[in-house]
């Protein structure tokens, strides 16, 4: 049980979320080695069969790194044909066996991806008639022979992937040649376009998350809804869903508010910038789900750390949900903190990544962000008093509330 999970998402042309990669990770070797070994890789599958997969990427796909031996095991079939990409390994050696092998869970419904390709070569093409997918690491690959590659495998009409796209430059270059899929945190990075106005939906979230902060009284909190209407309608549709069980059906903006609550009003609010004007789009938000998930593993870590503080948790969270927000309006961080009502720990968090709040941000990303050579943050863990188990399960808890938030925002 000594692994944690990253989860790196994959994104189409319009930069919606379409799925994850998961990687499986071991703090015992001293290094965030991807578990690629036959012995790794059948713990990760069993405990993540025990787990179940849809906690881990909810109703998106799973990529997940086979290798030949991998391939070969009976206990791959742990793993949902329906939920997962198989992503065969550069190091796997191709032969009949092992095309045998791929054609026979192609009948069972596995998919496949050709992972890290650099170059068109015969042993490539051997597998390409078994593969749904082609993956290259644009890291691998020059600037100048990148579109060479990419023509000469687009000709054999498979979805094009490129992976560790870390910057919007990069994105562009891609997307302009034509993949299909992208894979990196590009999104995650801010173009700082100056002098940038905020949509009239986020300006208006803004100013009722200001009210609460301020502890304004419901009746003026009541009176800024209605003035959005839209906002106003997922309100209602919010408390009317399961989640809140009430016994009779809630018609009035004041009824929604006292079954919600101004604590849970606020995190709503925080969530719903994310989320967007036209939900049904915006719920495939990238920054939504690393927000989300941000916000609440910080939640969970800070009730693990002072957990008779809920102000403290509550903090956390907010920090986590808001630390994209520069990402979501295309600002600094110190120009939207300027629109916002918050604390001077807040603000020293999201700017300086200082205090308390700030060091548990710190940990978050390096953990979403960790590479392979890059160490498990073990001094970091140890100041928090955190056992791998522990971070496993709140990650695990992270990521459900992450998926499950489709269900209460619509």
């Amino acid at each position: 049980m000594d692994f944690f999970i990253a989860r790196q998402p994959i994104l189409d042309r319009r930069q919606k979320l379409t799925a994850y990669e998961l990687l499986f990770r071991r703090s015992s070797s001293g290094a965030a080695n991807v578990t690629n070994d036959i012995g790794a890789t059948a713990t990760v599958i069993a405990h993540a069969s025990k787990l179940g997969l849809v906690n881990v990427i909810g109703a998106l796909p799973g990529f997940i790194n086979v290798d030949a031996k991998v391939l070969m095991s009976d206990f791959i079939q742990f793993l949902p044909y329906d939920k997962v990409y198989l992503e065969i390994l550069e190091t796997v050696e191709i032969n009949d066996e092992l095309i045998a092998r791929i054609n026979q869970l192609k009948l069972s419904g596995y998919r496949f991806v050709i992972d890290d390709v650099i170059e068109d070569t015969p042993h490539l093409r051997r597998l390409l008639p078994l593969v749904d997918m082609i993956k290259i690491d644009i890291l691998a690959i020059s600037r100048e022979k990148l579109p060479q590659l990419f023509y000469a495998l687009k000709g054999y009409n498979k979805k094009m992937l490129v992976e560790k796209v870390e910057t919007l430059e990069e994105f562009a270059i891609c997307h302009e040649l034509g993949f299909d899929l992208f894979q990196g945190y590009f999104f995650s990075k801010p173009k700082i376009l100056t002098g940038k106005k905020l949509q009239t939906s986020h300006l208006n979230v803004i100013t009722i998350l200001n009210m609460l902060m301020a502890d304004a009284d419901i009746s003026e909190i009541e009176t800024a809804i209605k003035k959005d209407a839209a906002l106003a309608l997922n309100l209602i549709r919010l408390v009317n869903t399961a989640a809140f069980m009430t016994t009779q059906r809630i018609a009035t903006i004041k009824q929604a508010i006292n079954v919600l609550g101004r604590r849970q009003l606020q995190r709503w609010l925080q969530i719903l910038m994310y989320a967007g004007s036209d939900q049904s789009d915006g719920l495939m938000s990238p920054l939504l789900s690393l927000a989300t998930t941000r916000g609440r593993l910080m939640e969970l870590l800070a009730q693990k750390i002072n957990s008779n503080d809920q102000l403290v948790s509550e903090t956390a969270f907010t920090v986590g949900i808001m630390s994209l927000i520069n990402v979501l309006f295309d600002t600094p961080m110190v120009q939207v903190l300027a629109q916002i009502s918050v604390s001077d720990e807040i603000k020293k968090a999201l700017i300086n990544r200082t205090g308390v709040y700030g060091d548990l941000l710190q940990f978050v990303i390096d953990l979403e962000c960790m590479t392979d050579e890059e160490g498990m943050p073990k001094s970091t863990m140890q100041n928090f008093e955190l056992q791998m188990a522990d971070l496993r399960d709140m990650q695990l808890q992270a990521f459900e509330f992450s998926n499950g938030l489709g269900l209460d925002l619509v």
